[in-house]
């Protein structure tokens, strides 16, 4: 994995782009030695993105199934409880 300070990523964005769409590689973008942002391909992104749907998905049925049998508050009186 790759390391560029963010001042040199712009110099060279359009190679890092190439690099990361066409080789795969990832990039750690550094501020000041901290690392604030990566640069990944597509295909990672859409892994991400799905195993996160995956996550919140699994949390959802687990909070329905708690849910059972317990006494619901229908949205709507939630709402106008809290003022929204």
């Amino acid at each position: 994995m790759t390391r560029l300070a963010v001042t040199r990523a712009r110099e060279e964005l359009a190679e890092m782009v190439n690099r990361v769409a066409y080789a795969h590689e990832r990039v750690i973008l550094e501020r000041r030695g901290k690392n604030v942002a990566a640069l990944v391909s597509i295909e990672d992104l859409e892994l991400l993105e799905l195993m996160e749907d995956r996550t919140d998905l699994e949390a959802a049925r687990k909070a329905l199934a708690d849910a059972k049998g317990k006494k619901l508050i229908p949205w709507k009186d939630l709402k106008k409880k809290l003022g929204l």
